[in-house]
C-alpha cells in the first residue's frame, strides 16, 4: 500500500492538473502595461526563505520599476502553485522543484529569478524526547511533519528518507504547517521530527524545544544531505505569460536582482529592520538571528546554476514515480530561464 505521503502528494498533483487551463489569461492583460497590477502569491510571506519578496516591496524597487505589485500569501508552496495555475495570480514565490514536478503533468511553469541555491530548511527533532530519530535512517515508523502534503518540505523529506534506505511507505506524513502550529505539533507529540524553516527553526532552538538534525540552510549541509545543491526560493511564472509579457517580467527581474544584491551588502540587523515588525512575532532579536542563520542561502545574482537544476531532477526522480518515469523526457530548459536576470545584471 502506498504511504500517506505518496497518496497525498499524488492527490495534490491531481488537483493541480484539474485546475483551469486559462492560467494567465484571466489577469494577464492587466499586468503588462501602465497601471496594471501584478499579483504574486508567496508560499508563506513571513518565512525567511521568501524574505526577498517583501523586502523588494519595502525597499521600493517594484515602484522604482513602475510596477504595481500586490503580494498575497498562502501558508504552503503547494497551495501557492495551485493559485498560479488557476490563473488568479501572475507569479508565485516558492520552490523551484515544483516546476519540474508540474512538467510531468503537462504544466509549464518557469523560474525567472532563482533567489536561492539551497532549501533554507532543516529537519528538526524534539530536544529531549526519547526515541527521536538521530538521522534520516531512523525515519522508519516515525511521524514526520511537513508544511503540507505535496509541498517542498514533503518532497525533501521523501528524498532524505529514500537516500538513507527508508521507503516513503515506512513512515507517516503529518501536515504540521509552520510557525507556532509546527512548534505545538512537535511539543504535543504529533510528530517525531519535521521539516521547517526560519524563524520557526530559531524559535525551537532558542527555547530549547528542538534541535537541528539535518541542516540545509548552508551549501555544505545541503550537499551532504542531498548530494548537491538544491535550488529553492524563486519567482516563477506560467511559461505562456513569460513569453507574452516580457516587459513586465524584465521589470520584476530588475527589482528582485537589485534586492538580492542589497541583501549581500547589508547585515542581518539592517535586513530585519526593513521587514514589518509583526513578522518578528514579538521578538525582534530572535527574528534578527533567524535572518542571520538563513541569509547565506540567497545567491546574490538570481541566476540558476545548470548543475543545480540537474540535481533537483535527480533527487525528485529518486522518490517520485511520475518524475522517474518521465525523467528522460523532462526539458529542464523549460523549467527556468536566465534571460531576464542576465539582462537585469547587464542593466
Amino acid at each position: 500500500m502506498p504511504s500517506t505521503s505518496v497518496r497525498a502528494g499524488a492527490a495534490a498533483l491531481a488537483a493541480l492538473s484539474s485546475l483551469s487551463a486559462c492560467r494567465g489569461s484571466r489577469s494577464g492583460s492587466e499586468a503588462d502595461g501602465s497601471g496594471g497590477t501584478v499579483k504574486i502569491m508567496v508560499g508563506g510571506i513571513d518565512k525567511v526563505i521568501y524574505l526577498p519578496a517583501k523586502l523588494t516591496e519595502q525597499l521600493g524597487y517594484f515602484k522604482e520599476q513602475g510596477l504595481d505589485v500586490r503580494l498575497l500569501t498562502e501558508p504552503a508552496g503547494a497551495q501557492a502553485e495551485n493559485v498560479l495555475i488557476a490563473g488568479d495570480v501572475q507569479g508565485v514565490v516558492g520552490f523551484y522543484d515544483h516546476s519540474i514536478h508540474l512538467q510531468t503533468k503537462g504544466k509549464c511553469v518557469q523560474s525567472v529569478v532563482q533567489m536561492a541555491d539551497v532549501p533554507g530548511e532543516a529537519e528538526m527533532v524534539p530536544a529531549s524526547r526519547a526515541g527521536s530519530p538521530t538521522s534520516p535512517a531512523g525515519f522508519r515508523g516515525k511521524k514526520l511533519g511537513v508544511t503540507s502534503p505535496g509541498s517542498s518540505t514533503d518532497f525533501i523529506t521523501r528524498a532524505l528518507a529514500v537516500r538513507n534506505g527508508v521507503r516513503t511507505s515506512d513512515y507517516t506524513t503529518v501536515k504540521a504547517g509552520a510557525g507556532q502550529t509546527f512548534i505545538s505539533t512537535m511539543e504535543n507529540g504529533g510528530i517525531d521530527a519535521g521539516m521547517t524553516t526560519d524563524p520557526t527553526i530559531a524559535k525551537l532552538v532558542s527555547t530549547g524545544k528542538g534541535k537541528v538534525m539535518v541542516e540545509m540552510r548552508t551549501e555544505d549541509g545541503t550537499r551532504r544531505a542531498l548530494g548537491g545543491l538544491y535550488p529553492s526560493s524563486s519567482i516563477s511564472m506560467d511559461c505562456a505569460y513569460v513569453k507574452s509579457h516580457g516587459e513586465t517580467v524584465q521589470k520584476l527581474a530588475n527589482a528582485f536582482v537589485k534586492t538580492l544584491g542589497w541583501i549581500k551588502q547589508h547585515k542581518p540587523a539592517e535586513i530585519a529592520a526593513k521587514i514589518p515588525k509583526d513578522y518578528a512575532g514579538g521578538d525582534p532579536a530572535l527574528y534578527e538571528k533567524a535572518v542571520g542563520d538563513s541569509i547565506s542561502m540567497f545567491n546574490g545574482d538570481g541566476l540558476m546554476k545548470p548543475d543545480a537544476a540537474e540535481n533537483v531532477l535527480k533527487v525528485l526522480a529518486q522518490f517520485s514515480p511520475e518524475v522517474a518515469e518521465k525523467k528522460g523526457r523532462i526539458d529542464l530548459a523549460e523549467t527556468y530561464t536566465t534571460h531576464f536576470v542576465t539582462n537585469a545584471k547587464q542593466g
